[in-house]
């Protein structure tokens, strides 16, 4: 079978929250079936790290569902960036697979700080946590020397689930191009921080996220009730998968939002000379090798969390209580979740929330996210319309404030994440994009004014 003639794409897509298998069709590009999972972190063990069997298993046992009704004729795989799997000469995992959000001691992060190559190298910033997958690496080898001397091949975390259901070990652009510290986007290669790591010689082949892999293993085939061989894609990483589908529609210049946990900021067509690292501003790689201007902050988890806190609003009774909001002068200073984002350092308050109404204190927070997603947008220079995908694509309030502020039309692409389409792309299938929701850029009264003493309280 050709890869125009697929039908339905399964896609495993292991998210940092979530984990889910969807089925897509490859003429209409919905999703026609989803099973899905948390993903969990183990507390135990050496160090807080991903369930790994578990996942596994959640993704034989859902692709052999899906394998029944509504069926598939290719695999590809998304999952979240900042890890890696360290696999054994057997082939197993050498080490558990880290989670990002662990702290390393100081004294090991210290000495990775002189390690690392310089952001004018990488495009990498240095951030907090295992962020960097460099960090993560060197703290693994530095703080369990025996147990780093068992690894013999080194993989980006969406190829170690395609070498699971291929055998065929490989490393991906997109996957060692996010913030890793691993990647010169520049020269197409490796960083000098493999050589000051002695890695390279453990890391497997690098190959295109387009590339089939292989078809599944003849054992999990058997297993999945498969009837005739499916090719596996290599795979990419998640933010890079929801940029795909607009690289292959739109001309640039063109801003990409996607947001999840993350809200990643792509400026399609912009340059990397004034990237600030201070501020988690960064180069990503796309799935041709092109570097991106990228800059993000953790505006789902710090929705969520303040979601939590307010409780739940009709979001067509929030967006009449923007004008009262900008009237009082009632705002959020980031950060609700610290350690990344375009304003370090910052301790998040409330500023005039004393006598607020819960309707008050939602459209607050979407003014918040529209601040620091405008903020984001700023210091990558991103020009032309900005394309919202994901969660924040279904938020109204946000979507307008977000246009009033950057001044320009913003596309809603409501109702997926867009990971799992860009990653069935990778199976050679066009690209086909539901009803796009346009917000033109309407003046909302008192907002610039807003705008200059939301700055001026971070001063």
């Amino acid at each position: 079978m050709t890869a125009t003639s697929y039908r339905r794409i399964a896609v495993l897509d292991i998210g940092k929250t979530n984990a889910k298998v969807v089925v897509l069709d490859a003429g209409t590009g919905a999703e026609i079936a989803v099973l899905k999972r948390p993903n969990v972190t183990i507390k135990t063990g050496p160090y807080p790290h991903y369930e790994i069997e578990a996942l596994w298993s959640f993704a034989l046992d859902a692709l052999k569902r899906l394998a029944h009704e509504p069926g598939f004729d290719a695999i590809s795989i998304t999952t979240h960036g900042a890890a890696a799997a360290l696999l054994d000469r057997d082939g197993g995992l050498a080490m558990p697979v880290i989670d990002y959000e662990h702290e390393y001691p100081e004294a090991i992060r210290d000495a990775y700080t002189a390690l690392r190559p310089s952001f004018d190298e990488t495009f990498s910033p240095r951030l907090s946590m295992g962020l960097n997958v460099g960090a993560q690496l060197h703290y693994q080898k530095s703080a369990f020397p025996e147990e780093f001397d068992k690894v013999a091949t080194i993989l980006t975390y969406a190829q170690y689930w395609t070498a699971r259901l291929t055998g065929v070990t490989a490393n991906e652009l997109t996957s060692l191009g996010c913030h890793t510290d691993l990647w010169n986007p520049r020269a197409g290669d490796y960083s000098s921080l493999i050589d000051r790591l002695g890695i390279r010689g453990l890391m497997a082949p690098i190959r295109s996220a387009f590339d089939a892999l292989g078809p599944v293993l003849p054992e999990i085939a058997a297993e999945l009730g498969l009837g005739a061989p499916v090719p596996v894609y290599c795979g990419i990483h998640d933010s890079n998968a929801s940029l795909l589908p607009h690289l292959v529609h739109r001309a640039a210049p063109f801003a990409v939002v996607s947001t999840g946990t993350w809200v990643i900021n792509f400026g399609v067509g912009g340059d990397l000379d004034h990237l600030d690292q201070k501020r988690d501003a960064l180069a990503n790689v796309d799935a041709y090798g092109r570097a991106v201007p990228s800059s993000r902050f953790m505006g789902g988890r710090e929705f969520e969390i303040l979601s939590a806190e307010i409780g739940p609003v009709d979001e067509n009774a929030a967006q009449p209580a923007i004008g009262p909001v900008i009237e009082k002068g009632m705002m959020l200073l980031p950060n609700i979740a610290s350690g990344s984002g375009p304003f370090p350092g910052m301790a998040s308050r409330w500023i005039g929330a004393e006598e607020s109404n819960r309707r008050e204190r939602h459209a607050a927070a979407c003014l918040y996210l529209a601040l620091m997603t405008d903020a984001c947008l700023g210091l990558i220079g991103a020009k032309g319309p900005v394309i919202v995908e994901g969660p924040f694509a279904l938020n109204e309030t946000y979507l307008k404030l977000l246009a009033a502020l950057a001044g320009r039309e913003v596309l809603a692409l409501p109702g997926s994440t867009g990971t799992s389409q860009g990653a069935a792309l990778l199976t050679g299938i066009r690209p086909i994009f539901g009803a796009e929701t346009h917000v033109p850029p309407a003046e909302i009264a008192g907002l610039a004014a807003y705008r200059d003493r939301w700055y001026a309280a971070m001063e």
